[in-house]
């Protein structure tokens, strides 16, 4: 489990770096910007998921621990 969230965690950085590349920064809501603005809000929830089941995991560890 703690390679499938690093790796998903790795992905979603790739994707917000490839995607903010895309962004035109004259005008970043219209168009093909506000699709990178997107997808890069999507790689954040992403990378945000991914660390609250990696905190919930090994909270669940110290948990079994104690029993």
């Amino acid at each position: 489990m703690k390679i499938a969230t690093i790796v998903i965690s790795v992905l979603a950085l790739a994707l917000i770096i490839f995607n903010a590349t895309q962004i035109n920064f004259d005008a970043p809501f219209e168009g093909e910007s506000m699709i990178a603005l997107i997808t890069i809000l999507a790689a954040l929830c992403a990378i945000v998921m991914m660390q609250i089941l990696r905190v919930s995991k090994r909270i669940e560890e110290k948990v079994k621990g104690r029993r």
